[in-house]
């Protein structure tokens, strides 16, 4: 988001995205990082991290995050409000437009595509980074999410260049939301099934990066617009972030 504020700003001035949907999401966030922080701080006080008790609020919280997502995604499909855009809109196109059963068909081939060429690409690069010494913090924050979602971001601050905020904030916004209500409960589940449970338990440098990305998030969210100053304000936290995840041991 910090990068297709700087650049949609940039080269289009004051951007504007609709106001509603990104406060929505904001506060998604907001209680994506409450229901992390919860097991995360009171674990400590139920228990061992092994115990059945630890195991149980980890579920229960995997399971309430499930539960709003889907809901979310229910209501922002029935939600009436109208996106605002601000790209140029052609009146007249000579391109046919696919059926749906091609576009899904595409859609799937193209997801699965990335997501092959993605684990590649981390496989090619963990070894190199192993090397150098970096720690697991750096790897696993920083340099995998970049990697691993290359394609989505490019697609994110393409479509800020392109006076498209509606689209971009959407991408930057729901990816978040996809993996902190969806794809890491979903891992709780998974992993209790394969035997080797994983609870939502985070420790105190991670906590901290989540809530301090959210907060800057949710307030340049909050007004409906974008400039390129707020693009370096995001950039700048992230970068302090990621230095800090860098000198870790």
């Amino acid at each position: 988001m910090g990068m297709a504020f700087f650049l949609g700003g940039l080269k289009n001035g004051l951007q504007v995205f609709h106001q509603k949907k990104a406060s929505r999401n904001a506060i998604l966030l907001i209680l994506a990082v409450i229901t992390l922080v919860i097991p995360s701080v009171l674990s400590h006080y139920i228990g061992p991290e092994t115990s059945l008790k630890v195991e149980t609020l980890s579920l229960g919280v995997a399971g309430v995050m499930i539960i709003l997502y889907v809901l979310a995604l229910i209501y922002g499909i029935k939600s009436k409000d109208a996106p605002l855009s601000h790209a140029p809109i052609e009146e007249k196109t000579h391109h046919h437009l696919w059926t749906k059963q091609k576009s899904i068909i595409v859609l799937t081939l193209s997801t699965l595509g990335v997501v092959i060429l993605s684990e590649f690409l981390i496989g090619s690069v963990e070894p190199v980074i192993a090397q150098l010494g970096v720690s697991e913090f750096f790897i696993g924050i920083i340099l995998i999410p970049i990697i691993g979602n290359v394609a989505e971001h490019l697609v994110a601050v393409t479509s800020a260049v392109r006076n498209q905020m509606e689209l971009s904030v959407e991408i930057a916004v729901s990816s978040s939301l996809q993996i902190a209500l969806f794809v890491a409960p979903v891992l709780v589940f998974i992993s209790l099934l394969l035997g080797n449970p994983l609870q939502l338990i985070f420790n105190p440098f991670e906590l901290l990066a989540l809530i301090t990305g959210i907060i800057i998030t949710a307030l340049v969210c909050a007004d409906g617009e974008s400039n390129w100053l707020e693009g370096v304000e995001l950039l700048a936290v992230y970068a302090l972030l990621g230095l800090a995840f860098f000198l870790l041991p």
